[in-house]
C-alpha cells in the first residue's frame, strides 16, 4: 500500500485548481470573444439596415416624384382630350345650328311648292276639264264631217279605211322592192369586186409551170444503127415490142430518134422506159423484149406510189391512205386536153388552200379537197358516170369525211354544194385550165365539137337557142314556152342527151339544160 504525503496532495490540489481555473478563464474568453463577434455583428445590422433605411427613402421618394409626373401628364393629357373633345361638340352644335336653319329654309320652300302645286294642279284640272269639252266637241263635229264625207263619197268609214291601208299596202311594198333590189345590185357588185379580188391574189400568188403532153414520145438513140437492131431481121422485134406494150412504134428518118404512139398513157411510159434499157443493154430480142417490159410493168406500180406521195407532199396533204396515193399516182400518166391531170391537181390544191385563206374558211380542207377532185378520172374507165361522182364514192369509201366528199362531187355541179368549199373547188379548177398554156387542143377541133353539140340539140323542134359552155362539158338549150311544156321539157333533156351518146365521142360527160321561161311583160303610159 502506497502512502501519500501531504505536498503530493497540495500540489494535486493546485494542479486541479490551475486547470478548473484555466476552464474557467477559456469559458470566460470565449464568452467575451462571442459578445465582441454578436456586437461586431449587431453593429454590421445596423448599418446595412440604416443603408436599407436609406435606399428605401431613396426608392420612395423617386416613386413620388415619378407618380407625381405620372399625375400631371395624365392631367394635361386629360385636358387635351377635354380640349378637343369641347371643340368638336361645339362644331357639331355649329353644324347642327346650321342644320336647324336650312331645315327652316327647306320647310317654308316646301310650303311654297306646295302651294304652287296645288295651283297648278286646279290649272291642270280645270285644262283638262276644258279639253274634254273641246274633245266631245270635235268628236261630234268629226261625227258630223264623216257623215257628210260618206254622203258626199258613198263609201262608209271601214270602207274608206281598207282603201287607205291598200294604198299604203303598195306603196311599202313598191318601197321595200326597190329597196331590195338595190341592196341586191349592191351586194352583187361588192361580191363581184371581192370574189375578183381572192382570185387575183390566189393567181397572183401561185405559179406552176405547165407541160402539155402529147399523144407520143420520143426516145433518143445514140446513133441511127441501133434503128436496125429495133426492126430486127424482118421486123420482129418491133412486132413483139409493139405487141406487148400496145404501142406504135415510128421509126421514120429522124435521126437518132424513135417516135413511140399510144393513147393510153401508162402504155406509152412502159414501152418508153422499155426501150430506153434495150438500148442501154444492146440485147434485142424477142425474148429479151418480154423480159423488159414485164420488169418495167412490174415497177410502174412502184413509181405510181412514189409520184402519188410526191404530190401530196408538194400540195401539203397529210394523212392520205395508201390505196388512194396510188390512185393519186396514176393521173401522172392522165391528160386533159393535153394538161398532166396529176400536175392540174396539185396547183388546184394550192389555188384553193390560198382563196380559203382570205375567206375565212380552212385551208387544210380546201387543199385535200383541190387535191382530191380528179382522182375519179383513174377510175372512169372502170365505172360509169362523171368522174366527180365516182371518184366522191371512192374516197367515201377509205373514210374521207363528208366536207371532202361533198366537195369533190360538186365541183362540176353534178350534186348540190353543201358549202363554199364545192363553188371554190370549182373557180379554182376553172383558173387552173383557163391558165395560158395549161390546155393545148386544136381550135379547129374544138370549135367542131362545140358545133356539133349546139346541132344536135338544135335539130329537135321547140329549140329557139342553144349554147355549148363549160369547155363543151353542158349544153343549154333555150325552148319555146308556147310549143313546150314542162313535162315535155323534161323528155327533150333526156332526148338530147340519149341523142348527144348516140352521135358523139367524148370523155366523162355532157349536162344538158333545158331552159323553159315565161315572161310576162307590161308599160306604164
Amino acid at each position: 500500500m502506497t502512502n501519500f504525503t501531504w505536498y503530493d496532495v497540495s500540489d494535486a490540489t493546485v494542479g486541479l485548481l490551475f486547470g478548473l481555473a484555466g476552464v474557467l478563464g477559456g469559458y470566460a474568453l470565449r464568452g467575451l470573444i462571442g459578445r465582441w463577434q454578436a456586437d461586431a455583428l449587431e453593429k454590421q445590422a445596423q448599418i446595412k439596415l440604416a443603408e436599407a433605411d436609406g435606399e428605401v427613402k431613396n426608392k420612395l421618394k423617386e416613386a413620388d416624384i415619378l407618380a407625381r409626373a405620372e399625375v400631371v401628364k395624365a392631367r394635361e393629357e386629360f385636358e387635351k382630350s377635354t380640349k378637343a373633345r369641347r371643340k368638336e361638340l361645339q362644331d357639331i352644335e355649329e353644324r347642327l345650328t346650321v342644320r336647324e336653319e336650312n331645315m327652316d329654309k327647306k320647310a317654308l320652300l316646301l310650303e311654297k311648292k306646295d302651294q304652287a302645286v296645288s295651283q297648278k294642279q286646279e290649272d291642270v284640272q280645270r285644262k283638262a276639264e276644258e279639253l274634254l269639252q273641246r274633245r266631245a266637241e270635235a268628236d261630234k263635229r268629226h261625227a258630223e264631217a264623216e257623215q257628210r264625207l260618206q254622203r258626199l263619197a258613198g263609201m262608209t268609214h271601214e270602207e274608206a279605211r281598207r282603201e287607205v291601208q291598200k294604198q299604203a299596202e303598195q306603196e311599202v311594198r313598191s318601197e321595200a322592192g326597190s329597196l331590195i333590189r338595190r341592196m341586191q345590185e349592191e351586194a352583187k357588185e361588192t361580191a363581184d369586186r371581192e370574189a375578183a379580188r381572192i382570185v387575183m391574189a390566189a393567181v397572183q400568188r401561185f405559179a406552176l409551170s405547165h407541160a402539155s403532153e402529147s399523144m407520143t414520145s420520143t426516145v433518143p438513140l445514140p446513133s441511127d444503127d441501133i434503128k436496125g437492131r429495133i426492126i430486127g431481121r424482118e421486123g420482129r422485134n418491133i412486132r413483139t415490142l409493139e405487141a406487148v406494150t400496145g404501142v406504135n412504134m415510128l421509126i421514120d428518118d429522124t435521126p437518132e430518134a424513135v417516135v413511140i404512139s399510144g393513147f393510153d398513157p401508162v402504155r406509152r411510159e412502159i414501152a418508153r422506159q422499155a426501150l430506153e434499157q434495150l438500148v442501154a443493154d444492146g440485147r434485142i430480142h424477142p425474148a429479151r423484149i418480154e423480159e423488159v417490159v414485164k420488169n418495167v410493168t412490174e415497177n410502174m406500180e412502184k413509181t405510181i406510189a412514189e409520184a402519188g406521195e410526191s404530190a401530196a407532199y408538194e400540195s401539203l396533204v397529210q394523212g392520205v391512205p395508201q390505196e388512194i396515193l396510188r390512185c393519186i399516182g396514176r393521173l401522172k400518166f392522165r391528160t386533159s386536153f393535153a394538161q398532166n391531170v396529176l400536175r392540174h391537181s396539185v396547183e388546184v390544191a394550192h389555188l384553193m388552200g390560198m382563196m380559203a385563206g382570205e375567206m375565212g374558211l380552212d385551208p387544210a380542207v380546201a387543199r385535200r379537197i383541190g387535191f382530191f377532185h380528179d382522182i375519179g378520172k383513174a377510175l372512169d374507165h372502170n365505172a360509169e358516170g362523171a368522174h366527180a361522182v365516182i371518184g366522191a364514192e371512192f374516197l367515201k369509201r377509205y373514210g374521207e369525211s363528208a366536207v371532202v366528199v361533198n366537195g369533190v362531187a360538186s365541183h362540176h355541179e353534178d350534186v348540190p354544194s353543201e358549202g363554199l368549199y364545192g363553188v371554190l373547188c370549182s373557180a379554182a379548177d376553172a383558173i387552173s385550165s383557163s391558165r395560158p398554156g395549161a390546155r393545148a387542143e386544136t381550135i379547129g377541133v374544138y370549135v367542131q365539137r362545140l358545133e356539133r353539140l349546139e346541132a344536135i340539140a338544135n335539130s329537135f323542134p321547140g329549140v329557139k337557142k342553144t349554147f355549148a359552155v363549160q369547155a363543151g362539158r353542158e349544153v343549154r338549150v333555150i325552148v319555146d314556152p308556147g310549143q313546150v311544156t314542162d313535162n315535155d321539157a323534161m323528155v327533150l333533156a333526156r332526148d338530147i342527151s340519149q341523142q348527144i351518146s348516140a352521135n358523139m365521142q367524148f370523155p366523162g360527160q355532157i349536162k344538158v339544160v333545158v331552159v323553159r321561161e315565161s315572161r310576162c311583160v307590161e308599160y306604164a303610159k
